[in-house]
C-alpha cells in the first residue's frame, strides 16, 4: 500500500516548501488538476528534478486526444496521467500506447462512472491495470464518501491496482486500510494540516504497517 499526496489548492513555492517538510513519508506525489491549470507541467518538472525517488502524477483528467496528452504528462517527468473513466475507450487506449512508449503509467480516474461493473470490465479488457475510485469534492460536501465505491471497486477489478481518493485523514484510515487499496491518496489530511509533517509520517506509519 502506498501513500499519495494530492497537491491541488496550493502555489508551486508552498508545494515545494511543503514537500520539503514530507518527502520522506510520501510514495507518490500528484500534481492535481488545479494545481495543473494553474502551473501547467513546470510543477511535474521542479518535483521530479528535486525528488526524483518518488512517483509523480499528473493529475490531467484526459477526456481526449489521449496519446498525446498523455506522452506530454510523460515527457514533463510524470510516472503516472490520469484519464477519465467516462471518456471514449479509444481515448484511454491512446494514453496506455503513449504509457507502453513512455515506460510509464495511467490511471483510470472513475469519477462520475455510473456502472462501476461494467466500465470496469471494460477498460480491463483493454488492458487497463490502474484504477482510482475518486468522490469529488462537490460529491463529499453532499455527504458522499468513498468507502462503499471502493469496496464496490475492490470486488469488480480483476487484476488492476485500485487507487482511492476522497476526503481520507488520520480519524478515517484504518476504514480504507480494511479494505485494502493499493494507493491512499490524501490531500488536505496532510496539506491542511496544523503540522504537515506530523500527520505525514502518521498516516505513511499507518498505511506501511
Amino acid at each position: 500500500m502506498k501513500l499519495q499526496l494530492a497537491l491541488d489548492d496550493i502555489t508551486l513555492e508552498d508545494a515545494m516548501t511543503l514537500l520539503e517538510k514530507v518527502h520522506d513519508y510520501v510514495d507518490i506525489v500528484e500534481v492535481g488538476s488545479p494545481f495543473i491549470i494553474d502551473r501547467g507541467m513546470e510543477p511535474v518538472r521542479q518535483i521530479k528534478a528535486k525528488y526524483p525517488e518518488l512517483e509523480v502524477l499528473a493529475d490531467t483528467k484526459i477526456m481526449d486526444a489521449g496519446e498525446y496528452e498523455a506522452e506530454e504528462t510523460f515527457l514533463a517527468g510524470a510516472d503516472y496521467c490520469t484519464v477519465l473513466g467516462v471518456t471514449d475507450t479509444l481515448t484511454i487506449q491512446g494514453c496506455l500506447k503513449a504509457a507502453e512508449k513512455c515506460g510509464k503509467k495511467v490511471m483510470v480516474d472513475m469519477i462520475c462512472v455510473e456502472d462501476v461493473p461494467k466500465r470496469v470490465a471494460e477498460i480491463e479488457a483493454v488492458g487497463v491495470n490502474f484504477i482510482g475510485v475518486h468522490v469529488g469534492v462537490d460529491q463529499q460536501a453532499a455527504g458522499i464518501t468513498p468507502l462503499e465505491k471502493l469496496a464496490e471497486m475492490k470486488q469488480c477489478a480483476k487484476h488492476s491496482e485500485v487507487s482511492v481518493a476522497g476526503g481520507i485523514n488520520l480519524n478515517t484510515i484504518e476504514e480504507y486500510k480494511k479494505l485494502a487499496p493499493e494507493v491512499v491518496i490524501v490531500g488536505g489530511g496532510i496539506n491542511h494540516a496544523d503540522d504537515p509533517a506530523t500527520a505525514a509520517k502518521a498516516l505513511y506509519e499507518a498505511i506501511h504497517a
